[in-house]
Formats: structure tokens, sequence, C-alpha cells
């Protein structure tokens, strides 16, 4: 979607949408240098420190954005 398109929304902007990512270690690294390379994170200081998911064997982070 492009900028002009998101003028039309109508959403409130005063909370940050999180997005979560969930899976084993290196599919979470992975993921994180895939959204900085696609430019949908400015930069990897947008995401949280990677910790043990609720999950056995998972990780997980999160994108504020």
């Amino acid at each position: 979607m492009t900028t002009e398109f998101n003028a039309l929304l109508k959403t409130p902007c005063d909370e940050r949408v999180q997005i979560w990512i969930i899976g084993t270690r290196d599919q979470v690294i992975h993921q994180m240098n895939e959204f900085t390379v696609k430019q949908i994170a400015s930069d990897r200081a947008r995401f949280t420190p990677l910790i043990p998911a609720p999950f056995e064997g998972k990780y997980m982070t999160v994108l504020v954005r």
C-alpha cells in the first residue's frame, strides 16, 4: 500500500501497532533481517530483544511500528 492510500485510512494513530514474530531462533532472526531488507522495519533497533516464547523451543520478538 502506498502512502497516498494510507492518507485515506481512518484509523487512530494514538497506539503503535505490534507485529509478533514467533519461531525457532533462526527463523525469527531470518524474519527480522527480511523485514529490514524489505524496509518493513526501518532498522533492527525497532525489534525487541529475542526472548524465549511460551512454546517449547521457540523464541519471539516484537516489531513496534
